[in-house]
C-alpha cells in the first residue's frame, strides 16, 4: 500500500512538473515575442509595424544595439526617418561591400578589391548623411507652416503643449511625425525644453533653433507668444526663398563634385578596357599600388574641396 501511495505521489509530482514546464515556456516564448515587438515598435518610432512588414536579422540587431557603434547608428537612422533597423542596415552594407568587393577585384584587379569594399562603406555613410540631410530640408521647408499654425492655436487661447499635438495632426511627415514625438514626450512629464532640445538635436538647422527658442524663452517667461510667431513666420519665409535660390545657383557646382571622382573610376575602367590586364600589372609592384592610392586620395580631397567651397550657410 505505502508503495502505491509513493508511485502515485511520484507520478503526480511529475505531471505537475511537466505542465510547469509547459506553462514556463509558453510564458518565456510570450514574453520574448512582446519583448521583440516592443523593439519593433521602438525601431519604428513607437508607431505598430505595417501591414506585411517583418523585421530581420532581429539577433544581430539586438547584439549591434548594445555596442556604441549600434547606438550611433541608431540616432543616425532615427533622424533620416527610414523604416529599417540598425541590424537591417548593418547587413545590408555587409553585403554592399562585398559585392563590390567581388566586383573591383573580378573587373579590375585583386588590389581594388578592398578599395571598392571601402568604397562602400562610405557610399552607405554618405547615404545616412544625404538622407538625413534631405529630411532637414524637408523640415525646414514645412517650418513656416509649423509656426503658423502654432501662431493661430495659441491666438485662439490654446496652450502650447496642444498647439504641438494639434500640429502634429495637421502637418504631413517629417514634421509630422517629429512633433508627434514631441507630444508624446511631454505626455509623459518630459518638460518642454528637454523635448524641443531633442529635436533639434535629431534635425539640427539655423531656422529650427531660432524656432526652439522662441518657443522655450516664450513657454518660461510667459511672453507674447504669438506675435513673435507671425515674426518668426515672415522671416522663415524669407530664408526659405533664399535657400531655394541658392540651391539653384549651386546646382552645377554639386555635379561637378560628384562628376570628378566618377571620371576617375570610369578612366580605370577605360584603361583596363584598351589593354586586358594593364591594372593587373600595374598594381603588382608597390610603386604602382601607392600610385593608385594617392591617385584616390587626391580625388577624394577633390570632392571635400569643392563641396565645402560651394556650401554656403545662410
Amino acid at each position: 500500500m505505502e508503495l502505491h501511495r509513493l508511485v502515485q505521489l511520484t507520478t503526480g509530482i511529475a505531471l505537475l512538473t511537466c505542465v510547469l514546464a509547459v506553462a514556463g515556456t509558453q510564458a518565456y516564448a510570450s514574453g520574448r515575442a512582446q519583448r521583440a515587438a516592443l523593439l519593433d515598435r521602438l525601431a519604428h518610432g513607437g508607431q505598430p509595424l505595417p501591414p506585411g512588414r517583418r523585421r530581420r536579422f532581429r539577433t544581430l540587431d539586438r547584439r549591434l544595439r548594445r555596442t556604441a557603434l549600434g547606438r550611433r547608428l541608431e540616432l543616425r537612422l532615427a533622424a533620416t526617418g527610414l523604416d529599417v533597423t540598425p541590424g537591417e542596415f548593418f547587413a545590408g552594407m555587409l553585403a554592399a561591400v562585398a559585392a563590390l568587393w567581388l566586383i573591383g577585384q573580378a573587373a579590375l584587379a585583386p588590389f581594388f578589391g578592398p578599395l571598392a569594399g571601402l568604397l562602400g562603406i562610405g557610399a552607405a555613410v554618405q547615404f545616412l548623411n544625404w538622407q538625413r540631410q534631405k529630411r532637414i530640408e524637408r523640415f525646414i521647408g514645412q517650418l513656416p507652416e509649423l509656426a503658423r499654425i502654432l501662431a493661430n492655436a495659441t491666438q485662439a487661447g490654446l496652450a502650447l503643449r496642444t498647439a504641438i499635438g494639434m500640429a502634429a495632426e495637421e502637418l504631413e511627415a517629417p514634421a509630422g511625425e517629429e512633433l508627434a514625438k514631441v507630444a508624446d514626450q511631454l505626455s509623459i512629464g518630459q518638460s518642454m525644453d528637454q523635448a524641443l532640445g531633442e529635436l533639434s538635436e535629431r534635425l539640427p538647422s539655423r531656422e529650427l533653433v531660432v524656432l526652439v527658442t522662441t518657443l522655450v524663452l516664450s513657454n518660461r517667461a510667459g511672453g507674447q507668444v504669438v506675435s513673435a510667431l507671425r515674426n518668426l513666420t515672415d522671416t522663415l519665409e524669407e530664408r526659405k526663398e533664399t535657400r531655394r535660390e541658392i540651391r539653384t545657383q549651386l546646382s552645377q557646382v554639386t555635379m561637378t563634385s560628384y562628376a570628378v571622382p566618377v571620371l576617375g573610376v570610369g578612366a580605370l575602367f577605360l584603361m583596363n578596357g584598351v589593354k586586358d590586364g594593364a591594372l593587373e600589372r600595374m598594381t603588382a609592384s608597390h610603386l604602382g599600388q601607392a600610385c593608385v592610392i594617392i591617385a584616390f586620395a587626391m580625388y577624394a580631397v577633390g570632392f571635400l574641396l569643392i563641396r565645402r567651397l560651394s556650401r554656403i550657410d545662410v
